[in-house]
């Protein structure tokens, strides 16, 4: 069976400048990973633009991606400096030369020290600064980009720097968190309204983490009823100024009553003979769950900004693509209007606060040499974005 899309729908990849070039300046460089690896060298992205180029573009004419804040800014409401403007600028034009339309992330979950050290997104005095810096980025590189993404995942985001714990500034404060997210909602609606009178024509959103969270039993209602609610309804109530809603979507997690995942509790998902990647259980059919959700909600069109799976098995890579593609075309079918989809990610990168074991990539990154390589589903997926079609 062959499944096919619009001429107009948009597909691409997806990275951040953080976790494929040399940290700068920024509150994640120095952190030790879950695998042991310490957040400094990446990919080494910034020294292989021209190699990079290349492979973005035979994967999708479309690509998502961000700057590094803390490269092109080195002080509060400072210029922005000439070797980073020079550099990006390089690689923007490089893109474009070889017709890749720009989806640009403003604030991809990393900060400058400077910034950082000022109190970061718990104070609301500190919006102004990241906005000037927002809107020098707009100047600066408004007419390479197609479409603009003002924060990634803000719920993912806070819920990781101020609940749980995983993300810097390591808090557990619930009124912090709760000022963080109000405080970064008020700066995408002053960039929204900066950006559609500077550049009427490209569409802005968010990027809004997205999971389905379901009770095992009696013990899990509530804790999952918790977290839909903080992770799914609340955030999102606070963006009101959007041309399009983005999401990303990764699993489903069980609850009984804690969550119930690859990573931290791997007995219970091999004990339940569930299907998984090296996080999640593996649910496709969650996306469609989630794209129907936001859709009732909002009634705005759907991009998916992030989506994957976290495996070396790149087997299990290549089913996934088959198996979302399959939930994309099925709620297309029903007359949700879904306009692009975005893989997570380009080439293997440095995960966060996992490392660079946790591979998401279509193409595999050498550790030691950095040397890129194509996997299977690499081939596959060019052949979908450019052929806009799939056999399942």
């Amino acid at each position: 069976m062959t499944i096919s899309f619009p001429a107009d729908f948009m597909f691409g990849t997806s990275t951040a400048a953080y976790q494929i070039e040399t940290a700068v300046d920024h509150d994640w460089q120095g952190i030790r990973a879950l695998d042991g690896s310490v957040f400094d060298t990446t990919t080494d992205h910034e020294k292989r633009h021209a190699e990079d180029i290349e492979i973005i573009q035979s994967l999708a004419p479309h690509y998502r991606m961000s700057l590094m804040w803390s490269k092109l800014q080195s002080a509060p409401f400072a210029p922005l400096n000439k070797r980073g403007l020079d550099e990006y600028h390089a690689l923007l034009h490089g893109l474009r030369q070889r017709n890749v339309r720009i989806m640009m992330v403003l604030h991809h979950f990393a900060n400058p020290l400077w910034f950082a050290k000022l109190g970061g997104w718990e104070k609301a005095s500190n919006i102004p600064l990241w906005t000037a810096y927002a809107k020098a980025v707009v100047n600066e590189f408004g007419t390479y980009v197609d479409s603009w993404n003002t924060f990634n995942e803000p719920n993912l985001y806070t819920s990781l720097g101020w609940v749980a714990a995983e993300f810097p500034p390591y808090r557990r404060n619930l009124l912090a968190a709760h000022r963080v997210i109000n405080n970064i909602a008020r700066a995408h609606e002053e960039l929204y309204r900066y950006i559609r009178t500077k550049y009427p024509g490209a569409p802005v959103g968010i990027s809004h983490n997205s999971a389905v969270f379901k009770p095992r039993n009696l013990a899990g209602q509530i804790p999952a009823a918790i977290f839909d609610w903080c992770f799914m309804s609340y955030p999102v109530s606070l963006f009101r100024s959007l041309d399009f809603f983005g999401l990303s979507y990764y699993a489903r997690i069980d609850f009984d009553p804690r969550p119930v995942t690859q990573l931290r509790s791997p007995g219970k998902i091999r004990a339940l003979q569930k299907p998984h990647d090296d996080l999640w259980e593996y649910y496709p059919e969650g996306l469609g769950e989630c794209i129907r959700r936001f859709w009732d909600q909002f009634h705005l069109p759907v991009i998916i900004t992030e989506n994957g799976i976290c495996t070396p098995d790149d087997q299990k890579r290549v089913k996934a693509i088959r198996d979302y593609m399959r939930v994309i075309r099925t709620c297309m079918d029903e007359g949700i209007d879904i306009r692009g989809y975005y893989h997570w990610t380009a080439w293997d990168n440095f995960e966060w606060s996992l490392g660079p074991s946790f591979k998401f990539g279509l193409y595999a990154c050498d550790r030691e040499h950095r040397t890129r390589t194509a996997k299977p589903s690499a081939k596959l997926f060019s052949s979908l974005a450019y052929n806009r079609e799939i056999t399942l």
